[in-house]
C-alpha cells in the first residue's frame, strides 16, 4: 500500500481549514447576530439543566413529579408547534426570537418568586410555548439567511455554539450554589441555594434578546409569505413528509427516557456531587460543540445523510455503556462520545430537511419538526420517572438503545438502500 506523501496531507488540511474559515467569513449580519444571541442563551439553559432539576428535588418533591414537569413543558412544545409556524411565518424569525427568550427568563423568575408545582406546570406550559417558537423559527431563519455554500456550516456552527455556551452555563452551574450559600449562609444543597443561582440563568435569558433587537427585518415580507403553501407542499409530498419527519419522531421517544435525567442519573447511579455533575455537563456540552464545528466538513465530504447515519449507529454501543457500565470513569467516556456522535448528527440533518423543502414552506415543516422532536419528550419522561422510582434507570435505556436502532433503519431504507443517496440532491431553491 503506497504511503501517502506528508506533503500532499498537509496541503489538503491546509485547503480544509481555508475552506471552513471562507464559508464562516460568509456569514451575515443576521447570522452572526444570532449565533451572539444563542451564545447568552446557551450559557443560561447550561445552569437551567443543570440545577433545576435538583432546585425541584431540594423543595421535597421526588423524580416521578421531576418527569411530570418536563412532560407538561414538551407536550405543550408538541401541541403548539404548528401554530407557532404560522406565527414564525406571520411575525419572522427575529420577532419569534425576542418574544421567545423574553418569555424563557420571564417563566424562571416566576418559578422562582412562586415556588410550588402549579406555578410550575403553569410556567412549564410558557416555556414550551417559548421553546416551540424560537425553536421552528431557527430553520427557516438561518435557511434565509444563508447561502447553499455556508448552509451547512451555519446549521453546524449554530449548534455548536450554542453547546460550547451550554458547556460554560453547566460548569458555572456547577459553583453557582456554593457561591450563593456563602454569600447568603445557607447549605449549598438548599433550595434558597439553588434558587439564587438560577435567577443568574432568568437574567441571562433576557440579555439574549438584546443582540436580537439588532437584527434587520427579515428579508422576505409578510406579504410575501403565503398562508397556503405549506398546505399544498404536503398535499403533494405526503411520503416524502413521513420520511423526513417520522425518524426524529422514534429518536425522540428514546431520548426523552433518559436525557431529561443525567443529572439525576450522575447523582443517584454514581453519588456525584453537583459541582462534579457541573463538570461533567461542561466538558459533555463542549465535546458535542467539537462535534457540531467538525460536522459540516464530514457532511460535505461524505454526505448529510451518510454522516448522519453512521453517527447516531456509532453512538449505540457507548449509549449501553454510559446505562450499564458499573464504573464511573468508563460511563462518563461513554458519555461524551454518546453526545457527541448523535447530536453531530442534529443540524446536518435540519439541513437536508430545509433543502427538501420550498421557502414558503419551511415555517410549516419545520414546526412538524419540532412536534416530532418534542413527542417523545413529552410523554417519556413521566414513563421513564414511573420506571425509575421502581427499578431505576435499567429499563429507560435499554428502551432508548431500541429506538435509535428502529429510526437507523429508517435511515438505510430511505435515504440510503440501493444507492438512492450516492450523494446528497438538493431539491429545492431559495
Amino acid at each position: 500500500m503506497k504511503e501517502k506523501d506528508p506533503e500532499a496531507e498537509l496541503q489538503e488540511s491546509r485547503s480544509v481549514i481555508s475552506t471552513y474559515l471562507s464559508r464562516v467569513r460568509a456569514f451575515t449580519g443576521n447570522a452572526r447576530l444570532f449565533l451572539l444571541s444563542l451564545l447568552f442563551f446557551g450559557v443560561a439553559m447550561g445552569i437551567s439543566q443543570l440545577l433545576f432539576n435538583f432546585y425541584v428535588l431540594s423543595l421535597g418533591h421526588n423524580e416521578a413529579t421531576l418527569g411530570n414537569l418536563v412532560t407538561a413543558r414538551s407536550l405543550t412544545s408538541l401541541l403548539v408547534a404548528l401554530p407557532m409556524g404560522y406565527l414564525t411565518d406571520r411575525i419572522g424569525g427575529k420577532n419569534a426570537f425576542l418574544i421567545g427568550y423574553l418569555a424563557y427568563g420571564i417563566s424562571m423568575a416566576m418559578m422562582l418568586l412562586f415556588p410550588s408545582v402549579s406555578m410550575f406546570i403553569a410556567m412549564g406550559v410558557l416555556q414550551g410555548v417559548a421553546q416551540a417558537l424560537s425553536g421552528v423559527a431557527t430553520g427557516p431563519f438561518l435557511m434565509e439567511n444563508s447561502g447553499p455554500k455556508e448552509r451547512t456550516y451555519l446549521f453546524s456552527l449554530s449548534s455548536g455554539l450554542r453547546m460550547t455556551a451550554t458547556s460554560i452555563g453547566e460548569w458555572l452551574g456547577g459553583y453557582l450554589p456554593g457561591w450563593a450559600a456563602g454569600i447568603i449562609a445557607v447549605s449549598a444543597v438548599s433550595s434558597r441555594a439553588y434558587s439564587w443561582s438560577l435567577w443568574v440563568m432568568a437574567f441571562l435569558s433576557i440579555a439574549s434578546a438584546v443582540p436580537v433587537i439588532l437584527m434587520k427585518a427579515d428579508l422576505r415580507s409578510v406579504s410575501q409569505r403565503s398562508a397556503f403553501a405549506p398546505v399544498s407542499f404536503i398535499r403533494k409530498n405526503p411520503g416524502l413528509l413521513g420520511k423526513l419527519i417520522l425518524p426524529s419522531l422514534v429518536i425522540s421517544i428514546g431520548a426523552g427516557m433518559v436525557m431529561p435525567f443525567m443529572n439525576v442519573f450522575f447523582r443517584n447511579v454514581h453519588n456525584q456531587s453537583d459541582a462534579a455533575i457541573g463538570v461533567i455537563f461542561a466538558w459533555g456540552s463542549l465535546a458535542m460543540g467539537v462535534g457540531l464545528v467538525v460536522a459540516p466538513a464530514l457532511a460535505e465530504r461524505f454526505g448529510k445523510i451518510q454522516v448522519v447515519t453512521a453517527t447516531q449507529a456509532l453512538s449505540i454501543p457507548f449509549l449501553a455503556l454510559l446505562g450499564f457500565a458499573p464504573w464511573f470513569e468508563v460511563s462518563v467516556v461513554a458519555y461524551y462520545f454518546r453526545l457527541t456522535l448523535m447530536n453531530m448528527s442534529g443540524p446536518i440533518y435540519s439541513t437536508f430537511t430545509m433543502e427538501r423543502v420550498d421557502p414558503e414552506s419551511r415555517g410549516m415543516i419545520a414546526s412538524l419538526s419540532s412536534m416530532a422532536g418534542n413527542f417523545g419528550w413529552a410523554f417519556s419522561p413521566t414513563i421513564s420517572g414511573w420506571l425509575q422510582v421502581r427499578s431505576g434507570f435499567q429499563w429507560p435505556f435499554t428502551i432508548t438503545m431500541i429506538t435509535y436502532v428502529i429510526a437507523i433503519g429508517m435511515y438505510y431504507a430511505w435515504f440510503l438502500s440501493k444507492g438512492k443517496s450516492k450523494k446528497p440532491v438538493e431539491v429545492m431553491m431559495d
